[in-house]
């Protein structure tokens, strides 16, 4: 599913700006990247509750068909 993909990609990215904060060795470039992990979990956590909220709607759409 490309909405998970995109989920895995966003904390991919969240993880290497982690590993960026750890080495680096001044204090605005790591704060840098730690906004940058923050924001990239962030979209992770939104693509995921999306595909969350689409698999509820789907499976909310077959019960009711088969009602």
């Amino acid at each position: 599913d490309k909405a998970m993909a995109t989920s895995v990609f966003f904390r991919e990215r969240a993880a290497q700006a982690q590993r960026d904060a750890d080495n680096a060795t001044l204090d605005n470039v790591r704060d840098s990247h730690i906004v940058a992990r923050d924001t990239w979990i962030e979209m992770a956590e939104k693509a995921e509750s999306t595909v969350k909220g689409r698999e509820a709607n789907e499976a909310e759409k077959r019960a009711l068909a088969e009602a």
